[in-house]
């Protein structure tokens, strides 16, 4: 039962993150962010946020800065909208993975274009 719960907790905090992502945010440093998870802890009192920031470096660390600084706001939203006795702590962390994915995706393409052309 309390599995489910927190599955359900998750997958509410992820929309409406999103949602105050595309509608409230408007901190300028803050850029293209996708969420890709959230880790919620087992008593509900700390929420890992994982992020995909698209972008060069200096991008994603002003993103993550823009992320941090508006962390009050953000948490105070969610407690709003979500029903909790207290609201968890958040933590941003940023998840490399998408981009890890396409490198992959990009040079497996160039071997196979390579191992075309020897044939």
């Amino acid at each position: 039962m309390a599995e489910h719960r927190l599955e359900r907790l998750r997958e509410l905090i992820k929309a409406e993150f999103g949602q105050i992502l595309q509608r409230e945010l408007k901190d300028p440093r803050i850029g293209f962010v996708s969420v890709t998870d959230v880790e919620v802890s087992n008593d509900y009192s700390h929420v890992k946020i994982f992020v995909s920031v698209f972008g060069s470096e200096e991008e994603k660390k002003q993103t993550m800065e823009g992320l941090e600084s508006a962390k009050g706001f953000i948490r105070s939203e969610l407690g709003q909208r979500i029903r909790l006795r207290h609201t968890p702590e958040l933590h941003f962390i940023a998840d490399e993975s998408m981009e890890r994915g396409s490198r992959i995706m990009a040079l497996l393409n160039e071997m196979k274009k390579e191992k075309g052309s020897e044939n």
